[in-house]
Formats: structure tokens, sequence, C-alpha cells
């Protein structure tokens, strides 16, 4: 079973790259009420979504949850030998942290039900 099933009743924001999560909750002012995400007002509000972290020896997908004070990661599991070519053909061997592509959104969606 995967550890990912224990995470399936939180709100994940499947729409939040890092790096909108980093205008939203470090760069305070650096958004507006009309684009996608409504600006952070508090340390109350938080948000929870996925990366893929390429840093180390292979890529792994992280859960994460951040508001304004502290990053919290959730859960780390490797990204599965079946998704390494789709993340490959749209990052390369780019090293950082990326936004899941839209099919390893589907793979985390089926691992949360």
């Amino acid at each position: 079973m995967s550890t990912l099933k224990n995470f399936r009743q939180l709100n994940i924001d499947w729409d939040l790259s890092p790096e909108d999560a980093v205008t939203l909750y470090l760069e305070w002012g650096n958004n507006n009420w009309r684009g996608p995400f409504p600006p952070v007002r508090s340390k109350e509000d938080y948000a929870t979504y996925f990366v893929v972290d390429t840093w180390g020896a292979s890529p792994k997908i992280r859960l994460l949850r951040r508001n304004s004070e502290k990053l919290e990661e959730l859960a780390e599991v490797e990204l599965p030998e079946m998704l390494n070519e789709d993340f490959a053909a749209e990052y390369g061997t780019l090293r950082g942290v990326f936004e899941p592509t839209s099919t390893i959104k589907a793979w985390l969606k089926a691992e949360l039900e």
C-alpha cells in the first residue's frame, strides 16, 4: 500500500507550482487578487501540493504543506520508473524542484484513491 494513501483526505492544490508557492508564501504582496491564487493574508493560510525533486541521485516526489512561516514535507516517494520518460520529456536532465507533469499528477491521484 502506498504511503500516499495516508494523505487522501487532504485538500491538495493540483495547480500550484513551486514558483507560485514561493510567490504566495515567501514574497507576500507579489501577487494580486485577480491572479489564479488569492493572496495570503495570514499564517493560517496554507497550501498542500506535490513537487518533483531532482537534486538527489534519483527523482523524488514530495508532498509539501506550506504557509508563510514554514514548509513541511508530508511524504516522499521515488518517481516510479514508468514515469521517468514522461518527466524527462518535459524537463530533460535539469536539477531542481519542478511541478509534476499531467501524467505524474494522474498517477498521484490514482495513488491517493
